[in-house]
């Protein structure tokens, strides 16, 4: 719960867009198919697969085409709530996650595709902003 805003908070609030760019494609899709890959190979192995850790790279595929398609950074997927505890519970086959992980994937292509925002963040906005910070910090 945010008790107090600084002025250098607001400043943050109103050009956080500057951080955001297609790079999170690379960065989230990335991570969730190198984290399903090893997920695949601990079930070949030992038949198991860690349930939770599956359901969070769900839920990062789901924020990032919201990234992607919006130009914001989701907190809260609300809307696939359900689906979410299911997988953490054991209680969605394997096969119907992995689907689910194939088909956002696809999504994730489309949306990069797409996507209104720019290929990189605005490194020097985002660097000036963050001296600025640092050394009204220091003050």
């Amino acid at each position: 719960m945010v008790e107090k805003k600084t002025a250098i908070a607001e400043e943050l609030l109103e050009i956080k867009s500057i951080f955001l760019s297609q790079l999170v494609y690379q960065t989230y899709n990335g991570y969730a198919m190198s984290q399903f890959k090893k997920m695949e190979q601990d079930l070949r192995n030992s038949g198991e697969i860690r349930l939770k850790h599956a359901m969070h790279l769900i839920r990062l595929l789901l924020s990032g085409i919201t990234v992607l398609k919006e130009g914001f950074v989701p907190v809260k997927v609300e809307e696939y709530r359900e689906e979410l505890l299911a997988i953490r519970n054991g209680e969605m086959p394997w096969e119907e996650v992995n689907a689910w992980r194939l088909d956002l994937h696809q999504k994730f292509d489309r949306a990069k595709t797409n996507s209104t925002l720019p290929e990189r963040p605005d490194y020097e906005k985002a660097n000036a902003f963050l001296i600025k910070a640092r050394r009204e910090m220091v003050l």
